[in-house]
């Protein structure tokens, strides 16, 4: 005869996922955690030529007058995401309404209404962020998805953001500029050329 399987009842739920993403937070510290389609992804700290190519990024932002009165240019600000009752991200970089502190969510997490940009450089993870997160990002309707993507030589400009990605993807290679949508706050112009360069490892 054989044996059937017996369930036994459950006295305690399982923990949902935030405690767990923060646990694991706390437990790697500078690891960017974060909650994509409702599973827990952990990048690890960046390389030296990441953080040359955000700062490379940054700089045009500022000198067009975005870190102002009307927005502001920040790294590592969370973004809280609609595709899931925990999902949030922590972009590289973004554009966000000056008054951005006054519509935090949950976490440390901030309202996708305020977000007029995010950036990405792509690091060992770069699948999510040319996949997953523009899924994210676009149900999130964040009308500029930039990405750095190191591993390719390339710039994604997405904008129009639609059920399950953009309407638009421009892809752009080294020796080309790119003119952003001027939604963002201001006319900025990027060097393709320029901000691959300053990504790319020296070895």
């Amino acid at each position: 005869m054989s044996a059937a399987a017996v369930e036994h009842p459950c006295d305690v739920e399982p923990e949902s996922l935030l405690p767990t993403a923060n646990r694991v937070a706390e437990r790697s510290p500078g690891w960017r955690i974060e909650i994509i389609g409702g599973v827990i992804t952990a990048a690890p700290p960046a390389d030296g030529p990441h953080a040359d190519a955000l700062t490379t990024l940054m700089v045009p932002f500022l000198t067009a007058g975005l870190h102002g009165t009307e927005s502001r240019v920040l790294q590592g600000i969370g973004l809280w995401l609609p595709g899931g009752p925990e999902d949030y991200a922590i972009p590289d970089l973004a554009i966000v309404d000056a008054d951005f502190d006054e519509h935090r969510v949950e976490n440390n997490c901030y309202d996708p209404a305020v977000f007029r940009l995010v950036l990405e450089v792509t690091s060992s993870n770069y699948n999510n962020d040319l996949r997953n997160k523009v899924v994210a990002y676009a149900e999130a309707k964040i009308p500029v998805y930039v990405i750095t993507d190191r591993r390719h030589g390339r710039l994604h400009v997405l904008t129009e953001p639609v059920n399950g990605g953009y309407d638009s993807h421009q892809v752009y290679a080294p020796g080309q500029t790119v003119t952003l949508p001027e939604s963002i706050g201001a006319p900025v112009t990027l060097d393709v050329d320029q901000l691959i360069q300053a990504g790319r490892r020296r070895s």
